[in-house]
């Protein structure tokens, strides 16, 4: 039984390390998470300047959280080229 404890515990211990790692892992990845990123966060992707950034959460806020990255396509002005430049950097995750 002790043994069983001890795996438990270590397990429990990885998975609230893991826990505290990964959004300093994503944030150092630049990964943007464009249901919930700011003005300034949207900004860091290629592409897409404060007007773009602003859109993005005009759209987000009338219509709800994207589903998909491709999802930016229906914001006048952003197209493949932008989805393609930011590619592995944009994740859509719940609010």
């Amino acid at each position: 039984m002790k043994r069983a404890t001890m795996i438990f515990a270590t397990m429990l211990t990885m998975a609230l390390v893991m826990s505290w790692a990964v959004p300093a892992i994503s944030e150092e990845l630049g990964i943007v998470n464009i249901n919930t990123a700011n003005v300034e966060k949207l900004m860091t992707l290629e592409g897409i300047g404060k007007a773009y950034a602003q859109r993005i959460v005009d759209f987000r806020d009338k219509n709800g959280p994207f589903k998909n990255p491709e999802d930016l396509t229906k914001i006048k002005g952003i197209g493949e080229r932008i989805l393609e430049l930011n590619k592995g950097r944009i994740v859509v995750k719940d609010t």
